[in-house]
């Protein structure tokens, strides 16, 4: 701020010295000697310098949002949750606020509360088709839909995909304005782009900005390439639609990286073709079937690729086969690379879930590996994503989900440090976070079952029952963690 007003004092200040030193302005151009002014007979050639070009005009959203507007609905949900004081935060003895919090807390509501959630969808069908967020709807028993005329129906979720964040709900009425809907593929970095939704409810809200980048990867996202941009979404703004210059919608609403809760400039948005192929599933089934190949796999950097024999990371590296899997039936082993799929180009391990959850179960893949130093070509039959598993997957090898961990391998110093292997917490969240875990212990077994690395740990969290007990090691003492999963 202080620097935007020193500005024009100092633009003003530099004309000044010119004035003293004999010479006037004239017009917004030029500075011409004053002898050349006073004499009448002979007058300056100003030569005006031309126009800047400029790359065009900022884009008028006006249209888009008179034409797209009356299809952006507000959402509202209400349901219960169950509230207990054990939920509650541990109080610290020797806190001053410790004895008031004691006396008051019986006080505090037990059972089941009301609670209460806005959020953004669009009608895609005139006959009342709604898609929003699954995460705006989830364990909603009441949902209203409001337009914006102000009109209110109570909402029918016909179906909701957590592993993608998408739902499709449906509303009893007619003739309603619909968006029209675009490519994703045909938007490239730099592209503007519109938000319309209710941000905090404040209904039909617009915001605009550009295409920051593509196919971004998101921890526990690993079904989705998000559309990252820099329009301001904001809670509420959730499930609803991002428009393309055109004004048809080529992604959904879903998340914002934050320190604050709040619009940092970092936006993400699905894709409309991923949520329409979501869309297309629940409305026939009223659930979502996703091929499975069987493999935990991390990202590569240059370090692990150079011993992998590759001359640049590139593909998903696998770190754990499961036995009953498809990939461990056709011969795919921890340690291989996969560099591609029927064709495709594996760049990055965020690239292969999506792929892999396209297809469809029963058909036959064509799996590119790096193994030993070569390529090779493997046939696999690709499986069924169990729905258990399709709740707790996570992206990039890391075991989120139901244990609230992210984690990843260890380095080869770590693992000297470290005797029999596991893996290094970086982030904690849930039953995790409630025990008492924190970021740097090494977690080596699960119930008694060793750690080698990130699959591992999901695929014994997608067996456990409510209870587990982690053996985890902080600095040079091991210990067991008893984690209560609900």
């Amino acid at each position: 701020m202080q620097k935007t007003l020193l500005r024009p004092t100092l633009i003003a200040g530099s004309v000044a010295v010119a004035l003293a030193a004999g010479y006037a302005r004239y017009g917004d151009y030029a500075l011409v000697p004053k002898s050349e002014l006073a004499q009448p007979a002979v007058q300056a050639q100003l030569q005006v310098p031309p126009p800047v070009a400029t790359a065009g005009a900022l884009p008028n959203f006006a249209a888009i949002v008179r034409r797209n507007g009356p299809a952006v609905v507000n959402i509202s949900v209400s349901g219960t949750t169950r509230v207990n004081v054990a939920d509650g935060p541990q109080l610290d003895p020797d806190d001053p606020f410790g004895e008031f919090f004691r006396r008051f807390q019986p006080q505090m509501p037990r059972g089941e509360v009301p609670t209460r959630g806005q959020g953004s969808g669009f009608v895609i069908r005139s006959n009342g088709l709604i898609l929003t967020n699954a995460h705006v709807v989830d364990g909603a028993q009441e949902v209203t839909v409001k337009l914006i005329d102000r009109r209110e129906y109570k909402a029918k979720i016909i179906g909701v995909d957590k592993p993608t964040d998408v739902a499709l709900l449906k509303i009893e009425a007619d003739n309603l304005p619909t968006v029209p809907l675009g490519e994703p593929s045909g938007a490239g970095v730099g592209d503007w782009v519109v938000a319309i939704g209710s941000p905090f409810g404040f209904e039909n809200s617009v915001t605009a900005g550009i295409i920051s980048a593509k196919s971004r990867t998101l921890p526990e996202e690993s079904y989705v390439p998000f559309i990252q941009t820099d329009v301001a979404v904001n809670p509420g703004n959730s499930g609803g639609p991002l428009f393309n210059l055109s004004g048809e919608v080529i992604g959904i609403n879903s998340q914002i990286y934050s320190r604050t809760g709040g619009y940092q400039g970092l936006s993400f948005a699905i894709p409309i073709d991923v949520a329409l192929k979501v869309e297309k599933q629940l409305l026939a089934d009223g659930k979502v079937s996703r091929g499975r190949l069987g493999v935990g796999i991390q990202e590569l950097n240059q370090s692990l690729a150079e011993s992998f024999g590759l001359e640049k990371p590139d593909g998903a590296l696998v770190d754990s086969v499961p036995n009953d899997g498809p990939a461990a039936k056709a011969g795919i082993k921890p340690g291989d690379v996969i560099l591609g799929l029927n064709g495709q180009r594996i760049e990055n391990s965020g690239q292969l879930p999506p792929l892999v959850a396209d297809m469809k179960p029963g058909s036959e893949a064509k799996v590119e590996i790096w193994r030993n130093g070569r390529r090779e070509n493997i046939a696999v039959q690709i499986g069924e994503m169990p729905e258990t598993q399709q709740a707790a997957a996570s992206g990039n090898g890391l075991a989120k989900g139901r244990l609230g961990l992210a984690v990843r391998p260890l380095s080869p110093d770590e693992q000297r440090a470290v005797e029999g292997g596991g893996v290094l917490v970086e982030a904690i969240t849930g039953p995790a976070e409630r025990a008492g875990i924190r970021p740097g212990d090494v977690v080596l077994a699960l119930n008694g079952h060793p750690v080698a690395n990130p699959g591992e740990l999901r695929e014994l969290a997608d067996r456990a029952d409510k209870h587990v007990a982690l053996l985890v090691q902080r600095g040079g003492t091991r210990i067991f963690v008893p984690l209560d999963l609900g």
